[in-house]
């Protein structure tokens, strides 16, 4: 059974950024600002879990800039990311090349490993 929690675990209109909660984390809001995002921790798993995150991985002052990423991969994510990957032609069609992994072959594979 998958829990409600895990069902969602993202975040939502509601949520803080993840900026508001870097600054958070490094003590860089007022103490009306932390007391909101305090609340909203104690009801949000995945912001909570951010805050984490940022607490054993410390963010980098240092600015990156900001480049587009290529078309293919973001088709690839996108499939991925938007459960496509059920319809292995969409993304057998996306992997296929001279190198790339094909799907089926892979699922054929998986599934003779099984048996």
């Amino acid at each position: 059974m998958v829990s409600l929690k895990m069902v969602t675990f993202c975040k939502s209109t509601d949520c803080p950024s993840s900026q508001q909660l870097l600054a958070f984390q490094n003590g860089e809001v007022s103490p009306k600002e932390r007391g909101g995002i305090e609340t909203h921790l104690a009801a949000c798993e995945f912001c909570a879990s951010e805050v984490e995150f940022y607490a054993h991985y410390p963010q980098s002052e240092e600015t990156v800039a900001k480049v587009e990423i290529p078309i293919p991969l973001y088709e690839l994510a996108e499939a991925l990311l938007g459960n496509k990957h059920k319809d292995f032609f969409a993304l057998n069609k996306l992997l296929c090349d001279d190198k790339a992994l094909k799907v089926k072959e892979w699922k054929s594979r998986k599934v003779k490993k099984l048996a």
